[in-house]
């Protein structure tokens, strides 16, 4: 079997190597990037995207079980992909901040194309 001689060019190597991110950061990037890739969550992500709901609401809505549905949106909130504000006894979650619609729609946009 053959190989093919390459060959490196130093200049570009270095150049790419000073625009690339620090690992630490692509290890952050990828752990969001797991967790939003799940499909229940990418489904609670989308019906957020609307604007806030309560637990009820997105179990109705997804027609799942109510605990099933707090799994999920525990592990968003960790994440900082949801955030959540209380009324009395009823905690309405909503997406943490514009950078996850941006996120969802960019995602979006290239599985149309």
């Amino acid at each position: 079997m053959a190989y093919h001689q390459c060959t490196v060019h130093p200049e570009k190597v270095e150049e790419v190597a000073r625009g690339m991110q620090a690992p630490q950061t692509l290890d952050r990037m990828s752990a969001f990037l797991k967790v939003v890739a799940d499909p229940t969550r990418l489904r609670i992500v989308n019906a957020l995207l609307m604007g806030e709901l309560c637990v009820c609401d997105l179990a109705a809505l997804l027609g799942m079980e109510h605990s099933a549905v707090s799994h999920q949106l525990a592990v968003l909130r960790k994440n900082a992909v949801v955030s959540v504000r209380q009324a009395g006894k009823v905690k309405y979650y909503s997406l943490s901040d514009d950078h996850i619609n941006t996120v969802f729609n960019v995602t979006l946009t290239h599985v149309n194309e």
